[in-house]
C-alpha cells in the first residue's frame, strides 16, 4: 500500500487504518507511536513537494496495462520518440516499472548511470530533447533482480518524483508496471495537485487482455485519474511481400474499438505488428526514425497527435 512507511513490516496495516500503531504487526514497529496518535493519518508532506517541483511540466501522462505482454513499454518509447521527434516538444520518460525496467535497453540507454547535481538527479538524455530516468540506471548489472517490498518500491519513486531535475518538460510520460497495485497507487498519490492530463491504456485486441485492461480501466476511475484513450498494440500484421493482413491475436469479442466504445472512453487507434519493432528496441534504436514509412511508425504519428490534441483539449476524432 501506498500509506505504509518504508521501514513498516510486511503486514502493516497502513497509517490511515484505524488499526494503526494498535495491530498486532505494530508491536516493535519504529513507527508505532506516531501512528497510534493519529499523527501520521495527515497528508504526506511530500506531495506538495512533488508537486512544486513538477511545476516546471506541462503535460504528464500515464502509460498503463492491466496485463502483462501487451508491449506497453515498448509504446511508451515509441510516444517518447514521436513527442521528441517535433523539435518544440522537451521529453521526459520516467520508468517507474521497478522490478522489470526495460526501457533503458529500448532506448538505447543499457549501462548508463545517474548522475546527482544541486538539483537533484540528473536524467540520461537519448537526445538534447528526450531525458529518461529509470531504476535500471541504479543496478549493477541489467540481469541484477530487484527483490523490494511495497515500501521500498513507494519510497523509490517518490525520490524519483522528487529528486530528479528534469528541467523545462513539455512532456512527462510515466511507464508503469502491469496491475493495479502498489506502483500505480503510489504514483496516483504523490501525483495529486501535479498537471497530470491522464492515462493511455494499451491493450492488444484478444479478450484475455481486455479483461484485465477493463479492471485498470476502472482503477483509474476510481482513483481519479483521466483516460485520454486506448491504444490497441500488435492489431494486425501485414506481410512486406504479399501485404497480406493476418490477426495473430484476433479480437474474439470485437478489440479495444468495441471495448471502448463500450465502457465511454476514447479510443486512440491501432498500432500493428511489425518485426522491425523488436528488432530496434533490442538495439537500443527509435523505431519511427529507422522505418519512418512502416504502416506502424504512421500509426504511431496518429495516436501521438490523437494524445497532443487531447491534452490542448481538442476533439478527437475517435473514427
Amino acid at each position: 500500500m501506498a500509506d505504509r512507511p518504508e521501514n513498516a513490516p510486511g503486514e502493516c496495516p497502513g497509517t490511515q487504518s484505524e488499526a494503526a500503531g494498535k495491530a498486532t504487526p505494530c508491536q516493535g514497529c519504529p513507527n508505532q507511536q506516531i501512528c497510534a496518535s493519529g499523527q501520521a493519518k495527515g497528508p504526506d508532506p511530500d506531495i506538495e513537494i512533488v508537486k512544486h517541483k513538477l511545476l516546471s511540466v506541462q503535460h504528464i501522462i500515464l502509460i498503463l496495462s492491466g496485463k502483462g505482454g501487451v508491449g506497453k513499454s515498448t509504446v511508451t518509447s515509441g510516444l517518447a520518440h514521436a513527442f521528441a521527434a517535433d523539435n518544440v516538444q522537451n521529453v521526459g520518460l520516467l520508468d517507474i516499472d521497478i522490478c522489470g525496467p526495460s526501457i533503458p535497453r529500448i532506448m538505447g540507454l543499457e549501462g548508463e548511470q545517474v548522475h546527482q547535481s544541486g538539483s537533484g538527479w540528473s536524467p540520461v538524455f537519448v537526445e538534447e530533447n528526450l531525458g529518461v530516468m529509470s531504476v535500471g540506471f541504479l543496478l549493477a548489472s541489467p540481469d541484477d533482480a530487484v527483490i523490494w517490498r511495497g515500501p521500498k518500491k513507494n519510497g523509490l519513486i517518490k525520490q524519483f518524483l522528487r529528486d530528479v531535475d528534469w528541467g523545462e518538460l513539455n512532456y512527462l510520460l510515466i511507464d508503469t508496471p502491469p496491475g493495479t497495485s502498489d506502483e500505480h497507487l503510489s504514483i496516483a498519490q504523490y501525483l495529486k495537485g501535479s498537471n497530470v492530463d491522464g492515462a493511455v491504456i494499451v491493450t492488444t485486441p484478444q479478450e484475455i487482455s481486455l479483461l484485465d485492461v477493463r479492471k485498470e480501466i476502472n482503477f483509474c476511475q476510481k482513483v481519479g485519474i483521466p483516460i485520454i484513450g486506448v491504444i490497441e498494440n500488435m492489431s494486425g500484421f501485414v506481410c512486406p511481400k504479399c501485404k497480406t493482413e493476418s490477426q495473430i491475436f484476433p479480437p474474439t469479442t470485437g478489440g479495444a474499438d468495441k471495448m471502448a466504445a463500450d465502457l465511454n472512453v476514447p479510443f486512440l487507434g491501432k498500432i500493428p505488428l511489425d518485426p522491425q519493432i523488436g528488432k530496434c528496441c533490442d538495439e537500443g534504436k527509435s523505431f519511427l526514425r529507422e522505418v519512418p514509412d512502416s504502416p506502424a511508425a504512421k500509426a504511431y504519428h496518429m495516436v501521438y497527435k490523437k494524445i497532443v490534441d487531447s491534452t490542448k483539449g481538442e476533439i478527437m476524432d475517435t473514427s
